[in-house]
């Protein structure tokens, strides 16, 4: 066997691994990569090193430690509890909120699965307070936080731009946001007109939720976090600031400030995602060398045409999403594949093509086999509400692979070329 079909394997297990078990792909495939690539492939190990992403471990490093330590000490948790305690009972309002403060939390930074792990509670008690079904309440959690998962400040956005720009696809940061956000929003819009029917805003509001806890309080070490935070954004958006190197400075002050615990702040980092990505990257560098990734797009061509690519790749992507992590392995696996695979149906837009990877791959994980859809069922207490929850999740979430082709086929060449 070839190096070439061999690395192709090689990713396959990867994927297929991702999806059946708990185990971090990330470890299995920098295996693979020395393997084949040193004992197939004939490379240099050092030429197989040379595939991790260094710039991109940098960037999710600074950019997840910098929203770790926000969360160390409760200022992501403050804010939310305060900003969704403003619907004040209103069963109307408390999903429109709920997307809202997700999508905007995600964007800024700390990511969707963060996101939902912090409002997933909230909301979920909230919702059941004032008569909101569960399955609306999850779905503007999962939702709006997807809505905002690839922004530039966000460590998934971060993942697909990179996995882009080595398709050549650069400069492209707010297309690929805005098209994601836009998806979320018309099936988040869909939602709440099927669900959300005879929820009615009532003559008198209750409390904000945990109003009284001593905890949802923006002390000084929480102020100076969300000042630190702003002058970040405000640095990468108008003086171009670094986005990883300006994030580790900012780190660095919050520590030297005392406003959170350093070793709880890294424990809160994703490793197993940040390892995820990288991991995955030298295996797809060691394809790109091997011949792999030429054999891996001529397969891809395969089951599509010019006309239907978008759908198809969104398709495809779409149903790994469903039981294997999108940040993790679908994007850096699929996204550099964009210019080999227009190559090989003979046509397509390349930027059209990618964002239909990330879209199609996103939509679907509000799936309960996914991160976003399994802490939204975690957060409902009731067994029996858990269970429902978890089959309409599924069914939902198994939908969006249609959906998300549907949306693609649609609407992707358009969103391409604004």
């Amino acid at each position: 066997m070839t190096p070439a079909y061999l690395s192709l394997l090689a990713l396959v297990v990867a994927l297929v691994v991702s999806m059946v078990s708990r185990i971090n792909v990330g470890w299995l495939a920098m295996a693979f990569a020395w393997l084949i690539g040193v004992y197939a492939a004939g490379l240099r190990p050092d030429v197989v090193m040379a595939g991790f992403p260094v710039s991109l471990f940098l960037t999710l490093a600074g950019v997840t430690l910098l929203f770790a330590i926000a969360e160390a000490n409760g200022t992501l948790g403050a804010l939310a509890a305060r900003v969704i305690g403003q619907a004040r009972g209103s069963a109307a309002m408390v999903p429109v909120f709920v997307f809202g403060l997700a999508c905007v939390l995600s964007s800024v930074g700390p990511g969707a699965v963060s996101t939902v792990a912090l409002l997933a509670p909230l909301a979920m008690t909230m919702g059941a307070r004032v008569g909101v079904p569960p399955l609306l309440t999850a779905l503007m959690v999962a939702n709006g936080a997807n809505a905002g998962n690839l922004s530039p400040f966000s460590s998934v956005g971060v993942i697909a731009n990179g996995a882009m720009a080595r398709a050549g696809l650069v400069g492209h940061e707010g297309t690929v946001w805005f098209a994601n956000f836009a998806a979320h929003v018309i099936v988040g819009i869909a939602a709440y007109a099927w669900l959300g029917r005879g929820l009615e805003v009532p003559s008198s509001g209750w409390p904000p939720i945990r109003g009284a806890d001593p905890s949802v309080e923006l002390t000084d070490r929480r102020r100076l976090t969300l000042v630190v935070v702003a002058a970040w954004i405000v640095g990468v958006l108008v003086f171009n600031l670094s986005l990883g190197l300006s994030a580790f400075a900012a780190s660095a002050l919050l520590l030297v400030a005392n406003a959170a615990d350093e070793a709880a702040a890294v424990r809160g980092m994703p490793w197993g995602v940040i390892m995820m990505v990288c991991g995955v990257s030298v295996l797809i560098a060691v394809l790109e060398k091997s011949g792999g990734m030429d054999l891996f797009t001529s397969l891809l061509a395969t089951i599509a045409a010019p006309a239907s690519v978008n759908s198809a790749i969104a398709l495809v992507t779409g149903a790994i999403s469903t039981y294997s992590s999108t940040s993790g392995v679908v994007l850096p696996a699929f996204l550099p594949t964009v210019p080999k695979l227009v190559a090989s149906v003979g046509g397509g837009d390349p930027l059209a093509i990618a964002l239909s990877i990330n879209v199609g791959s996103s939509l679907v994980d509000v799936s309960p086999l996914s991160t976003l859809g399994a802490l939204c069922v975690a957060a409902v207490p009731d067994p029996a509400v858990a269970r429902r929850l978890f089959q309409s999740l599924l069914a939902w979430g198994l939908s969006m692979t249609f959906v998300g082709a549907l949306l693609c086929q649609l609407f992707a060449g358009w969103v391409a070329g604004l």
